[in-house]
């Protein structure tokens, strides 16, 4: 079977859908099932990313716009390469092609909270995403409140959509020396203690209030916020002005936007990770933290409840009391950071990449063989 797979978003941000896209393709491609990938990039630039893995072939497909590449170069491109099953790890879907398709849904955020979305892309969810959902054979959730949210806005049958969760790489789960952590600390400037948000910025985030929590906790201890990413995707420019505002300076520290390779060392050097998230659908930073012995604080509802599952402190996102109190029960509970190290890790232990690719190839095996 020739599997078509959407790639125009590859060359975005390197936030948690890329790191999702890049991980499921290698663990899919080491699955060596009689399948040939055929992966469509936008950027010509990306070519030659996958060109040494057996059963993959890569195309470029140009396009001058996005709704251009999905809707008119990608139809034609896959009748060309004769694909069987095309498939998009990130939403949207060539409408007018004819064989079997499916699609990732990474949340649907813009349904729960549409106040939290730019106006061009609150059109596009109304009119576009309940076609593409209406279009796809399947519709593959990264949780199972998102499977929900999917059968509840898109109207989609239950039995078209399948809650196939996300994998933490073994690097989280490994061991680092101690010359490996002091390097990474020295690197960036580290503090000795820290508390941690590991991201982008926008509003279902909920930055404003984690700052306000941590201003209420951290400097009185003496432990300083460290921010890895921390730029503004959409529509929360303003809120990464909230420590400053507070007078936080010197207290909260920018790393930039970290490597995925480094984050193991960011959650060992931790105290805890803080996300009390309004929204999350599967937050790979509770993961990746929990699978790195790091101690979590995150809100107690939607992905991130799902997730943790026993293995973090939930609180109310949204109150600054809460997530203060959230705080400060880690920072000053020894043991109830030993506890949630040894609950995350176990917890972390049943969310695999291969699990993942072993689950996704089969739901695009099952609708290929419905043709």
């Amino acid at each position: 079977m020739r599997i078509g797979v959407m790639l125009r978003h590859y060359d975005q941000h390197g936030g948690g859908v890329k790191v999702y896209t890049r991980e499921l393709l290698t663990a899919l491609f080491a699955l060596n099932r009689a399948h040939r990938f055929v992966l469509l990039f936008r950027n010509p630039a990306l070519l030659g990313t996958y060109a040494t893995i057996p059963g993959v072939e890569e195309v470029h497909v140009p396009a001058r716009t996005l709704l251009g590449w999905d809707q008119i170069a990608v139809p034609r491109a896959v009748r060309r390469l004769g694909i069987d099953v095309l498939f998009n790890p990130k939403y949207s879907m060539a409408l007018t092609v004819h064989c079997p398709t499916a699609w990732v849904c990474h949340g649907l955020d813009w349904y729960v909270m549409p106040q939290a979305s730019r106006l061009l892309d609150r059109l596009s969810h109304r009119f576009l995403v309940p076609r593409y959902a209406a279009k796809a054979d399947a519709i593959i959730a990264v949780s199972e409140v998102t499977r929900e949210h999917v059968m509840q806005f898109l109207h989609v049958p239950r039995e078209r959509v399948h809650t196939v969760y996300s994998g933490v790489h073994p690097s989280f789960g490994a061991s680092l020396s101690e010359a490996e952590l002091q390097a990474v600390r020295a690197h960036y400037h580290l503090p000795e203690r820290f508390m941690l948000y590991a991201g982008a910025v926008y509003p279902p985030k909920n930055f404003t209030r984690l700052v306000r929590a941590y201003s209420r906790v951290g400097p009185e201890r003496g432990i300083p916020l460290v921010i890895a990413g921390g730029q503004n995707r959409f529509l929360s420019a303003g809120e990464l002005e909230e420590p400053r505002r507070l007078g936080l300076q010197q207290w909260v520290h920018w790393a930039g936007w970290v490597p995925s390779e480094t984050m193991p060392a960011f959650y060992r050097l931790a105290d805890v990770l803080l996300l009390p998230s309004l929204f999350e659908s599967c937050g790979l930073p509770v993961l990746e933290a929990m699978a790195s012995g790091c101690a979590v604080v995150t809100a107690n509802r939607y992905g991130t409840r799902e997730l943790a599952d026993g293995a973090a402190v939930l609180v109310n996102p949204e109150s600054v009391e809460d997530i203060a109190a959230g705080i400060c029960r880690v920072i000053e509970d020894a043991k109830l950071r030993e506890r949630l190290h040894a609950a995350g890790r176990q917890r972390a232990e049943r969310f695999t990449w291969e699990r993942c690719a072993r689950e996704t190839l089969g739901v695009l095996e099952a609708i290929g063989a419905r043709g």
